[in-house]
């Protein structure tokens, strides 16, 4: 590849390409090259000026040998890359937007009027089309102004003013249909799969592999709580799997041998051996941008206010133009009426608004799976937070390993990690990375693993049966006992850890030692959330009330709750629901979900189980609470923007009507002003709400 470097700074590089021209999928090609590359942290392409700005670690003689050795043709950019793309989209809008424009001026500079009255009769015929289908329809909506208003001034053979009011309604569905559909886009891409590891079966035997090595034909295994990773059919196994993000169904469906299940849905139960029948991702982006169009989710109450306000104007509109000619006999100060609308704005401003802060929360690594839960966080006043990955960090660490059998401590923390290592919660991935750390493989050496919500895990290894997880669950639910002359050991433990429990036929073997280290912003956030509204902070978990009451202390919450089931934390949130408060519920793991689906707003951390995102209303990327503060910051500046929209659209258009009727506007003018109140309107609802 040919370039020139541009510009320069230690870390940082951007560079030209000497090319005629850059298309979208050359553009996405070369983003994915770049962003391959293990040294380059960051790319972004601009594919109309050809630029790309590269930040990297490492030399800059790296990033010039990549670059220079890059070839558009070489390069194999994945289907699922290509398809959750919104560079064509962009593209195409943007030329859209451009030719409009462009062909407006120059139809007004060169075209004489009798030409121009053509095209804008030709034109006018879908307006007044769509108006005659709403009124057989019995309904008096806005496609009935925008063609009483367009057919009355081309009979009064005012065909600038019909010229002007279609330009402007053809800009104005440009941007609206370009916004919604970028914002769709950009949630649908923040939704799709990002499966790194999946089990597989070979030769009787479960292996861990990368999800790039499965092929057609192959067996996977799919356990509680995991997302399915491929499309294909149950060859053993019996579960109920949520299937929403695919279907829309929100009750979980039974899957057993012989039924199909869907890459990307949830399994909530049970435990599935599934034939891969599709790798490429083929189909799945289109999948999930279906179910968020044909979503309700999309709408807020505030959005179908507007919709619904603008209807019901209508018919005032239209008994206001009548009235006027009535009392007036004045034709031009009836069309001030007529031209000059409250809907339009209304229902182009409204969406338009929120579909823009959607898109913007996405760009704070914060994907809002719809308008309504913006709305609802803005007017939240309690939430409610989970500990274990929440507040604190989603890596704890193994600290120590204290033996109460005579048996090597690394060997018993091989032991833990075979059976951890199949569960996707925060403290079962910390004792499989320590026995990482420390060389030890584990092979399996264990039957059929059963995993109890919230409780632990209990196994058969060689005969013997294994228990690990917490104080309640290995001491109450399985009745196992602290072996004779060990009591003193055992009240040794540092409480300040965490503490996972293994046994072994119902004895104690060792207690595990976890640091769960504080997330070092959460008090900070909390006080920032405060600041933004919210006038209750709850923290539930299930560990001690020793642990607990130390981690409330250090982060400033209102309320904490210790040893609590996931139920506990569904019927809190039920509670506070009712009590009149609107919840917002953040967690991350499996036992999260009940509690994130009662609340008015689930947020799921993204580091979490796949069913707590699956189920979350929310879901944040980023690797720091603060994106919280910015989604409660986004929503409540969206709500002040709808306000002031509506007193702007109100207010003004109000003041156009009434020059009109006194005579002091001509409706050519109060139309050119109405439809560029309107985009103007419509433009700014597309800034972002926060500041750079």
């Amino acid at each position: 590849m040919k370039f020139v470097i541009k510009h320069e700074i230690r870390g940082r590089i951007r560079i030209h390409a000497a090319q005629s021209r850059m298309s979208a999928e050359q553009a996405d090609t070369l983003a994915y090259y770049l962003e391959s590359l293990e040294f380059v942290t960051s790319a972004r392409v601009q594919e109309r000026v050809q630029d790309a700005v590269i930040c990297f670690t490492g030399s800059r003689e790296q990033v010039i040998l990549a670059l220079k050795q890059f070839r558009y043709e070489q390069v194999e950019v994945p289907d699922q890359v290509r398809a959750s793309s919104s560079r064509a989209l962009n593209s195409e809008y943007w030329e859209k937007l451009v030719t409009t424009v462009v062909l407006r001026a120059g139809n007004q500079l060169f075209l004489p009027y009798s030409v121009r009255a053509v095209i804008t009769a030709v034109k006018s015929v879908k307006y007044i089309w769509n108006m005659i289908r709403t009124l057989a329809r019995g309904r008096l909506e806005v496609p009935v102004l925008d063609g009483t208003a367009i057919g009355v001034s081309i009979l009064r053979g005012d065909m600038n003013t019909a010229s002007s009011v279609m330009f402007l309604l053809g800009i104005g569905e440009i941007l609206e249909e370009w916004t919604h559909k970028k914002s769709v886009a950009d949630l649908a891409r923040s939704m799709s799969l990002h499966v790194d590891k999946v089990w597989l079966v070979r030769e009787g035997q479960e292996i861990l592999v990368s999800a790039d090595e499965i092929q057609a034909g192959d067996r996977v295994v799919v356990r509680m709580g995991n997302m399915v990773p491929f499309d294909g059919v149950v060859t053993s196994g019996d579960g109920m799997v949520n299937q929403a993000s695919m279907t829309g169904e929100s009750i979980p469906v039974h899957k057993c041998e012989g039924s199909t299940v869907y890459a990307g849905t949830v399994l909530e139960e049970g435990e599935l051996t599934v034939q891969v029948r599709e790798t490429t991702g083929s189909g799945k982006f289109d999948k999930i941008v279906a179910m968020i169009e044909e979503s309700e989710k999309l709408k807020s109450s505030m959005e179908g206010k507007a919709e619904h306000l603008a209807d019901r104007l209508v018919p005032y509109t239209l008994a206001g133009t009548g009235l006027v000619y009535l009392l007036t006999r004045n034709v031009t100060k009836a069309l001030a009426v007529l031209m000059v609308d409250f809907s339009c704005a209304l229902k182009l401003a409204m969406p338009i608004s929120v579909l823009s802060a959607i898109r913007e929360a996405n760009q704070y690594r914060v994907t809002v799976k719809g308008g309504k839960y913006l709305e609802a966080v803005a007017e939240a006043d309690t939430v409610v937070f989970d500990k274990t990955g929440t507040l604190t960090k989603a890596q704890p660490t193994v600290v120590d390993v204290v033996p109460f059998i005579d048996e090597d401590p690394d060997e018993l923390l091989r032991l833990a990690a075979c059976m951890e290592e199949h569960f996707p919660h925060s403290m079962a991935k910390a004792v499989v990375e320590a026995a990482r750390e420390r060389g030890l493989k584990h092979d399996e050496r264990h039957a059929k693993v059963e995993y109890i919500v919230a409780h632990g895990i209990s196994t058969t290894v060689e005969g013997k049966q294994a228990v690990i997880g917490s104080h309640h669950f290995v001491f109450e639910d399985e009745k196992c006992v602290i072996p004779e002359g060990m009591q003193e050991r055992f009240d040794a433990i540092p409480e300040e850890y965490s503490h996972l429990y293994l046994a072994i036929e119902h004895v104690l073997a060792a207690v595990i030692c976890i640091e769960d280290p504080l997330r070092a912003e959460a008090p900070e956030v909390i006080r920032l959330l405060k600041e933004a509204g919210i006038g209750k902070v709850v923290m539930m978990t299930g560990d001690s009330e020793r642990t607990a009451r130390a981690v409330a202390a250090k982060v400033g919450v209102d309320e904490y709750y210790s040893e609590v089931l996931p139920e506990d934390k569904a019927s809190f949130v039920e509670r506070e629901k009712a009590a009149g408060r609107r919840v917002i519920m953040i967690g991350d793991g499996i036992n999260d979900s009940p509690a994130l689906s009662a609340a008015d707003v689930g947020v799921a951390i993204s580091d979490g189980a796949e069913i707590a995102r699956e189920i979350a209303d929310v879901t944040i990327s980023a690797d720091n609470l603060y994106e919280l503060v910015k989604l409660k910051q986004i929503s409540n500046l969206l709500v002040r923007r709808i306000h002031q929209n509506y007193r702007v659209i109100v207010g003004f258009n109000t003041g156009l009507i009434l020059l009109g009727v006194a005579g002091i506007l001509p409706p050519t003018t109060s139309a050119l002003f109405h439809n560029t109140s309107t985009l103007v309107i419509s433009l700014r609802s597309m800034k972002n709400l926060l500041p750079d």
